[in-house]
C-alpha cells in the first residue's frame, strides 16, 4: 500500500468517526471503535536493541555498542531481526486478544540525539557524539525496522526531536539554547537524514524547550520537519511531556491549554494523559474539529501502512512466534558483541593462551552481573552468559577459575551489616593465588540512564563525574598492587576515566553492555577466538577534562566532542586496537569516493574499520579538527591486502556559518584515512599515522 492509498483509507475511516472518537484515537492507549471495526491499539513499544519490555526477546548489545561496530550494513540486519520478533509477538498476542502496552508495531526507536557531554545518563541509548556516524547508523536501523515490503514491517521513530541531551534532572523544565550553527551542524543532521533519506514513519518530541519553545509544540521545529523536510508521518510526544507545558515549563496554565497548544502545533499523538482534555479544549473553541481530524488521519495512515486495518492485511502476518530468540538471532547478537567490544590497551598479554595463563582470578562487581549485560530499554532473555560464565566455559578443561565479587557496584559494602570493603580481602587473596587476573568493573542501568520513569530504576540518571564508583576505585588499586598480569574489562555505556588502569594494567577491554550472551563474546575475545574490532563512538575524557568542558547546561558545541575538543583525551573518538597489524598503504580519490589500500601485516585474521576524516584547512566556519566523513568495516587474512572503496559524505565538503546556513567550504581540504581519528593521541596509542591526501574542489 502506498502512502497516498493509506492516507485516503485513513481519511475515509476518520470521516466516519464522531469528533469524540477522533479525539480518543490521539492517545497512546487508543480505545477500540467497535462499530467501525477498529481494534484498540497501544502505540507505545520500544526496540532500542531488541524488542523491549514485552517479555522474551533477543537482547542485542546496547545502542552505543552497536554504534561501536561502525557497521551500518550489519546494523540494518539486526534491526530487521528485531522487527521480525516484534511482528511475531504482535501476531501471537493480538490473536489472544492482547493489545497491551509494549505489544504493538510502533517502535519508539532509534534515539539519535548527540552525546555532547560525557555526563549524560542516556548517552548509551544513542549512537554517540558524531552527527555523521549517528545519521548512518540511524538510517540503517530505520530501514531494518520498517522493511522493504508493500506494508511497513514496523514503524520506526526518530527521537528525541530536538536538542536533547541532559541534564536529566532538569529535562521537564529545561530550555536548551542552541545557536543556528550548532543546530544545523550538530543537533539536526541525524533527524534530517532519517526523515529525508530513510523515510522514518514517526518523530518523537523531546521534554525540554529548545530556544524557548517546548519541543512538542515548537513552531520552528515543526516547520523544519513538515515544510522544509517534507515529513509525512506522525509526530508523538515524549511520555507526559505535554503535561510539562503547564506543570514545569509554565508556557500554559492548565491541561486544556497544553493539549490545544500541542495539537495545533502538529503533535498528533500524546504519550501521557493530557490529550484526555482535547474535548474540553474543543468545546471551549481552543481547537477545531479540523485540527483533530488532521492528526487522526496521520495516525491512521500509519496503521494502514502497517497493514493493521483494511482487508489486505500484511505480508508479515504469518511470521510465527518461533522466530523470537531463535538461534539465528542469538548468533547475530553474539556477532554484534564481538564487533562492538573495543580494545583500549594491550601490552601483549592478550589474547590469552589457556595453556599458559594458569589459574585465572575473575574479580569485580560486573563479572557475574546480569544487569550489566543488557543496559536499559531491554527485553528478557531466556538465558544469560555473564563474563564469569563465559570465561568458565572457555577454560573448563584447562584452567582453574577463582571468583570474587570484590565490592558492590556502588555501595561501600556488599553485605548490609558488614564494614566497608568487605570483599576486598577476598579479592586480594584470589589475585595473589592467580596467575592471571581479569577484573570486571563498570556501571549498569541503575547508575547511568534515564531520570526515573516507570520503566527504569529511580537511581538512574546522569553521572556526577567520570570516575568509577569509589568502592570500585579502591578495588582496582588493591588488585593492581598485587602485581599479577591483569586485564581490566569495563562494562559501561559512556566515558569513564581509566587512567589508573591505563598506567598499570596490562590490557583494557571495553565491552559496553554487550547483550544477553555478551559474556561468551568477551571470553572468546580474551582467548583469541576472535579479534576485537570495535571503535569508540564517543571520546573518553580524563575526569579533569570536566573543568575544560562547558557547563553541562550549556548546549554550545565549542570545546565539545572530538570535532571541537582541544585537550588531550584519554582515548579518542574512533580509536580501538585489534590483534592484527593492518596498515594503510595508499589513499587516492576519484569523484566522490576514496580508495584505500590496506594490508594485514600480522599473523591473525582481522576485522578492521577504515575511517575517513576531512579537514577544511582555510574556512573560519570549519570545526578545528578533522571530521568523520566515511567508514567501512573490512576483513583481511594474514598478509592479505586489498583496495577498498568508501563513499565520502557530500556534506563533508560544506561548512556551516553562524547563521546556520550550510555553504561550500574553502576548497582546500585534507583527507585522512586510517583506523582512528588523525590526531596525536591516536597516533601515540596506535603507533600509526593516518595517510593524508590533499583535495581541491
Amino acid at each position: 500500500m502506498t502512502r497516498e492509498q493509506a492516507r485516503k483509507a485513513a481519511e475515509d475511516l476518520v470521516n466516519r468517526m464522531t469528533v469524540e472518537e477522533k479525539a480518543g484515537q490521539l492517545r497512546f492507549d487508543a480505545p477500540a471503535i467497535e462499530r467501525l471495526g477498529v481494534p484498540a491499539y497501544n502505540w507505545w513499544n520500544e526496540a532500542l536493541h531488541g524488542v523491549a519490555r514485552g517479555g522474551t526477546a533477543t537482547v542485542f548489545p546496547q545502542a552505543i555498542g552497536l554504534a561501536a561496530m561502525f557497521d551500518d550494513e550489519f546494523l540494518e540486519e539486526i534491526a530487521d531481526a528485531i522487527s521480525t520478533e516484534a511482528r511475531a509477538k504482535y501476531n501471537a498476542f493480538s490473536a489472544e486478544g492482547d493489545r497491551d502496552i509494549y505489544h504493538g508495531l510502533t517502535m519508539w526507536s532509534p534515539n539519535v540525539n548527540i552525546v555532547r557531554d560525557p555526563r549524560w545518563g542516556r548517552g548509551h541509548e544513542t549512537y554517540g557524539e558524531d552527527p555523521y556516524l549517528t545519521s548512518c547508523m540511524g538510517k540503517a536501523f530505520v530501514r531494518g525496522l520498517q522493511g522493504t515490503g508493500e506494508t511497513l514491517k514496523t514503524a520506526a521513530c526518530a527521537k528525541h526531536f530536538a536538542v536533547h541531551s541532559g541534564p536529566e534532572a532538569l529535562r521537564h523544565e529545561f530550555n536548551a539554547i542552541a545557536s543556528p550553527k550548532d543546530m544545523t551542524e550538530t543537533y539536526l543532521p541525524a533527524f534530517k537524514a532519517l526523515v529525508c533519506e530513510a523515510g522514518v514513519e514517526s518523530v518523537m518530541g523531546a521534554y525540554n524547550r529548545t530556544n524557548g519553545e517546548p519541543c512538542c509544540a515548537s513552531t520552528a521545529l515543526m516547520k523544519l520537519l513538515r515544510e522544509d523536510w517534507g515529513f509525512e508521518g506522525h509526530f508523538v510526544s515524549d511520555c507526559w511531556a505535554i503535561r510539562d507545558f503547564h506543570e514545569s515549563h509554565k508556557v500554559t496554565s492548565r491541561p486544556t491549554e497544553s493539549a490545544a497548544m500541542a495539537l495545533k502545533a502538529g503533535c498528533d499523538l500524546n504519550c501521557g494523559c493530557t490529550y484526555q482534555h482535547i474535548m474540553k479544549a474543543y468545546k471551549k473553541g481552543k481547537i477545531s474539529e479540523e485540527d483533530i481530524t488532521r492528526c487522526a488521519v496521520r495516525v491512521f495512515t500509519t496503521r494502514f501502512l502497517l497493514g493493521m486495518l483494511g482487508e489486505g492485511g500484511s505480508e508479515y502476518d504469518e511470521i510465527p512466534y518461533d522466530v523470537v530468540e531463535c538461534d539465528k538471532h542469538k548468533e547475530m547478537a553474539y556477532r554484534a558483541a564481538l564487533r562492538s567490544c573495543v580494545l583500549l590497551k594491550n601490552n601483549g598479554l592478550l589474547p590469552l593462551d589457556p595453556d599458559k595463563c594458569g589459574t585465572i582470578g575473575v574479580i569485580g562487581p560486573n563479572a557475574n552481573n546480569r544487569s550489566a549485560l543488557i543496559g536499559n530499554y531491554h527485553g528478557v532473555p531466556s538465558r544469560y552468559v555473564t563474563v564469569l560464565e563465559g570465561i568458565q566455559d572457555v577454560t573448563a578443561k584447562t584452567n582453574r577459575v577463582l571468583y570474587s565479587q570484590g565490592c558492590d557496584l556502588f555501595r561501600d559494602s556488599v553485605e548490609p551489616l558488614a564494614k566497608a570493603d568487605d570483599r576486598i580481602a577476598e579479592a586480594v587473596t584470589i589475585a595473589k593465588r592467580s596467575d592471571t587476573v581479569i577484573l570486571v568493573l563498570g556501571l549498569d542501568e541503575t547508575l547511568e540512564g534515564e531520570e526515573g520513569d516507570t520503566g527504569n530504576s529511580y537511581s538512574s540518571g546522569d553521572k556526577e563525574n567520570l570516575l568509577l564508583p569509589a568502592p570500585q576505585r579502591r578495588l582496582l588499586s588493591k588488585v593492581l598492587e598485587v602485581g599479577k598480569p591483569t586485564v581490566v574489562i569495563l562494562m559501561a555505556g559512556s566515558s569513564i576515566d581509566l587512567t589508573e588502569a591505563e598506567e598499570q594494567a596490562d590490557a583494557i577491554l571495553l565491552s559496553w553492555y554487550p547483550g544477553a550472551h555478551g559474556g561468551k563474546a568477551v571470553a572468546d575475545l580474551l582467548f583469541g577466538k576472535a579479534s576485537p574490532s570495535g571503535k569508540l563512538p564517543v571520546t573518553f575524557y580524563r575526569n579533569e577534562a570536566l573543568r575544560e568542558l562547558p557547563d553541562f547546561t550549556d548546549y554550545s558545541m565549542f570545546g565539545r566532542t572530538y570535532r571541537y575538543y582541544q585537550g588531550v583525551p584519554l582515548y579518542p573518538f574512533g580509536y580501538g586496537l585489534t590483534y592484527g597489524k593492518c596498515i594503510v598503504q595508499d589513499l587516492r580519490t576519484e569523484g566522490s569516493n576514496a580508495y584505500v589500500r590496506v594490508k594485514n601485516d600480522g599473523e591473525n585474521e582481522t576485522e578492521e574499520v577504515i575511517e575517513l576524516y576531512l579537514h577544511d584547512e582555510d574556512s573560519p566556519c570549519a570545526p578545528p579538527n578533522a571530521v568523520l566523513c566515511g567508514f567501512r568495516r573490512i576483513r583481511l587474512r594474514p598478509k592479505e591486502e586489498g583496495e577498498f572503496s568508501i563513499p565520502i559524505d557530500p556534506d563533508a565538503f560544506t561548512v556551516v556559518d553562524d547563521q546556520g546556513a550550510r555553504i561550500p567550504g574553502s576548497g582546500n581540504w585534507k583527507l585522512y584515512a586510517g583506523f582512528g581519528a588523525p590526531d596525536r593521541r591516536t597516533e601515540e596509542l596506535t603507533g600509526c599515522k593516518a595517510v593524508c591526501t590533499v583535495m581541491n574542489r
